[in-house]
């Protein structure tokens, strides 16, 4: 028996896509489509970083998940970053939240402990066989924003970075290649977007899928707590640039005005990759 494939007919669909057609109600939600399960991490279990809690969609009928580690702030522990995981998870992500070594570990480190996260999600945890390990980001809080950039800059491969009020001495980033969503706040005192945010979007290449949003009205601990305008955005960026889901490229193009919850957004559109 001859198989007759018209050409282009499997390419026109995209295999990581994941969850019904995106609406502006479905990602502002508290919960998307897929149910969640969780399963903790001793530190005593792994090296490298510092435990955690990982989040995941719960059925299988899918196939597999991107994933995206989350690291927390200078003194922050997991639980200071813990609702982005049903968050994003029921969204259609595996959710690494961590701890670190030490509070106190600063970008560098935690950078380098996001990937060993990831690499513990894809090789060792309970769940890797729910993941797709070329399909990967990282996201983190102040001196874990500062680390998700070294973490991008480290590992080429990812396909996705959120920094969030992000803290760093290094304010120049032309070595990054991962698509990057940098979320700053308004009046953020302890890493002001004037010296961290602004000047890590405006470093990063001209070339490169990135975008700046700054929050209105807000401070530097603002993605500590459940933030509708934070998810909305980095929901629609993983789902972007992980799956590759052009469906989310609506919410991202042209690009959002300000609001009551946007001071500024900045991005390069449309998006190449």
């Amino acid at each position: 028996m001859t198989l007759t494939i018209t050409p282009g007919a499997q390419a026109a669909e995209n295999p990581y896509e994941r969850g019904p057609d995106p609406t502006t109600a479905g990602i502002e939600a508290v919960r998307g489509p897929y149910a969640v399960s969780q399963t903790s991490v001793s530190s005593l279990s792994v090296t490298g970083f510092g435990g955690g809690t990982i989040y995941y969609p719960t059925t299988t009928a899918d196939g597999t998940f991107g994933a995206v580690a989350v690291s927390p702030g200078f003194t922050g522990t997991q639980s200071s970053m813990a609702w982005y995981g049903p968050r994003l998870a029921s969204q259609g992500f595996v959710v690494f939240t961590i701890d670190t070594n030490t509070t106190l570990d600063q970008p560098d480190s935690r950078g380098r402990q996001l990937l060993a996260a990831l690499d513990y999600l894809t090789q060792r945890s309970s769940v890797r066989g729910r993941i797709d390990a070329t399909r990967l980001g990282v996201m983190g809080h102040s001196m874990g924003g500062g680390g998700s950039l070294e973490a991008a800059k480290s590992r080429p491969s990812l396909q996705a970075a959120i920094p969030l009020t992000p803290w760093n001495t290094d304010k120049s980033w032309p070595e990054v290649t991962t698509p990057t969503l940098l979320i700053g706040a308004e009046d953020d005192t302890v890493a002001p977007v004037s010296s961290h945010a602004e000047p890590f979007y405006t470093s990063l290449p001209s070339t490169l899928d990135k975008a700046y949003l700054e929050l209105n009205n807000a401070g530097h601990l603002a993605p500590n707590t459940s933030d509708t305008t934070i998810a909305k955005y980095s929901i629609s960026w993983l789902k972007r640039f992980i799956d590759n889901d052009t469906r989310y490229e609506q919410f991202l193009c042209p690009l959002p005005r300000p609001s009551l919850t946007i001071e500024e957004y900045r991005g390069t559109c449309p998006h190449s990759s």
